[in-house]
């Protein structure tokens, strides 16, 4: 979901898995370091102190609630923003259809997963706190690696990403200005590339800071921020509809014959577009990488299983119901001419005040969102690079510089370099490509399938020791085929939308 406020915490290094951080920092729950030795762990099965759990932490105090508090907090981010173009490409039948369809698969997938938090048995079972400790657990071997492989391009992706849709929500604020000082009257047309410049610019100086990411404050932020560009875009779509005293759009989507900024739509771009909008529904769902961290937060009794299970139903319920509202009054709002990104759209609709504040509130996400995902990726690469260098002082030096009215900070000279190269290269791409609704597809299509149906889905028949050709185990594997499918189809329909805006696209000239 373009900016959603969530870390993946964990490592890997030639497949052994290491626990970086700590989500429930995040999460403001109480935790005690783990203990350094079986010793200093609590007996589990001895009587435990009021204070502790089986694993030597302090008590979790996490609930349903707060559970399902952090789920809908996680899942809700800028993704809402393409749900209005994705609708639009389906219609009024397949579009609300396809989004329901995919909250029930990641309810499921999500209630496998939750079963996989303890090795073993999922009441007494050793706790798993990642993600990939989860897998590694009850996979081991390549996979853990392909798992990671996965989750640190997917991070780089997300980068780019989230370059473009800053640039996109600087613009708009320009725009919006432009647009009511002129009444309508100047198109107000304007390259991006400043503003990824801008946003590089940002993010190269954010990145010189170590475990950022972490901030206490940083998810606060995030939280705020969606939900208050999502609640601006749901409302001002609300009041497009009472309007216009219609509701637009079809049953069977755009229309062959519409003209947009890539030119006139035919049947196989219709069918391109159709399959795009698969990807940027699947990457508005998108959470379970967080959803084992999310569930460490929780107190027993009952099972930790069970209450995730009660939150996860709520909490999907919640966010389906809020995202066919943005996705369904953004496209009555607009029909065939609904934007890639819905608060883009309004820009010639007052109050422009109110569309600044919604795209000012997706910048600062989306600033610290960046963080978020790329700071796991630096780390893996500094760890690795320092085991690799070892001896080298440009890798491993450390300098203390002081500061004014900050501290002393640690200079590294080559998490200057590499970080900033990172930044300067997701940049640049994003400068190439600056196709938002496009990168959201694939990026929703790359990691819909492997993280969100088939690790759930192997770690739950390795765990459950099911046999093949059950039928248990058949119909699982014929939903993770399914999807699989599902995620070759939005990848394929992502691509095609690639190429057909190369086709009309100058490198570095992209004006809006």
């Amino acid at each position: 979901m373009l900016p959603r406020s969530r870390t993946l915490p964990s490592r890997i290094h030639h497949g052994a898995v290491e626990e970086r951080h700590d989500i429930r920092h995040y999460l403001h729950v109480e935790v005690q370091p783990k203990a350094h030795s079986e010793a200093e762990a609590i007996n589990p099965q001895g009587n435990y102190s009021k204070c502790f759990d089986d694993d030597g932490r302090l008590k979790r105090t996490g609930t349903f609630w707060t559970a399902t508090s952090h789920i809908i907090t996680a899942v809700i981010g800028s993704g809402v923003l393409s749900l209005a173009w994705a609708i639009g490409q389906l219609g009024w039948v397949a579009g609300p259809t396809v989004m329901i369809l995919f909250a029930f698969v990641i309810l499921y997938t999500s209630n496998l997963l939750s079963q996989c938090y303890r090795s073993g048995d999922p009441v007494t079972g050793q706790r798993n706190y990642t993600y990939m400790e989860a897998v590694k657990a009850n996979l081991g071997g390549r996979k853990v690696t392909v798992c990671g492989l996965i989750q640190y391009l997917n991070l780089f992706g997300v980068a780019i990403g989230y370059t473009i849709a800053a640039s996109v929500s600087m613009m708009a604020i320009k725009r919006s200005n432009c647009f009511h000082k002129s009444g309508g009257k100047n198109p107000c047309h304007m390259s991006s590339n400043g503003y990824m410049i801008t946003f590089g610019i940002i993010e190269i100086i954010f990145s010189q800071i170590p475990d950022f990411d972490q901030v206490w404050w940083l998810s606060i932020v995030a939280a705020v921020m969606s939900f208050t560009y999502s609640t601006v875009g749901l409302a001002l779509g609300i009041a497009k509809v009472a309007e216009n005293k219609s509701f637009k759009g079809s049953l069977t989507g755009i229309s062959i014959g519409t003209v947009t900024h890539a030119g006139t739509v035919t049947s196989t771009q219709k069918l391109w577009r159709s399959l795009q909008a698969l990807g940027a529904i699947a990457f508005a769902y998108s959470y379970s990488i967080i959803l084992i961290e999310i569930q460490d937060t929780i107190k027993s009794p009952p099972a930790e299983y069970k209450t995730m299970k009660k939150a996860t139903l709520l909490s999907i319920t919640v966010t389906t119901v809020f995202y066919l509202l943005c996705g369904c009054m953004g496209y009555a709002s607009f029909g065939d001419a609904a934007p890639g990104n819905l608060l883009t759209g309004f820009g010639f609709y007052n109050p422009y005040w109110l569309l600044d504040i919604a795209n000012l509130a997706i910048v600062i996400h989306l600033v610290g969102a960046y963080q978020v995902y790329c700071q796991p990726l630096f780390a893996f690469v500094e760890k690795w690079s320092t085991k690799r260098w070892a001896k080298s002082e440009f890798v491993t030096a450390e300098y203390d510089i002081a500061i004014p009215f900050i501290g002393v900070y640690q200079l590294n000279f080559f998490r200057l370099v590499w970080r900033t190269i990172f930044v300067v290269v997701t940049t640049i791409i994003a400068m190439l490509m600056p196709f938002f609704n496009d990168v959201v597809g694939i990026l929703g299509a790359f990691g819909f399938w492997p993280l969100t149906v088939y690790f759930p889905i192997e770690m739950y028949l390795s765990q459950q020791k099911i046999g093949r050709w059950t039928s248990r185990w058949v119909g699982l594997q014929m939903l993770s085929l399914t999807c699989l499918y599902v995620s070759i189809a939005a990848a394929v329909g992502s691509v095609a939308g690639v190429v057909l805006d190369l086709k009309t696209y100058k490198p570095f000239k992209t004006s809006y």
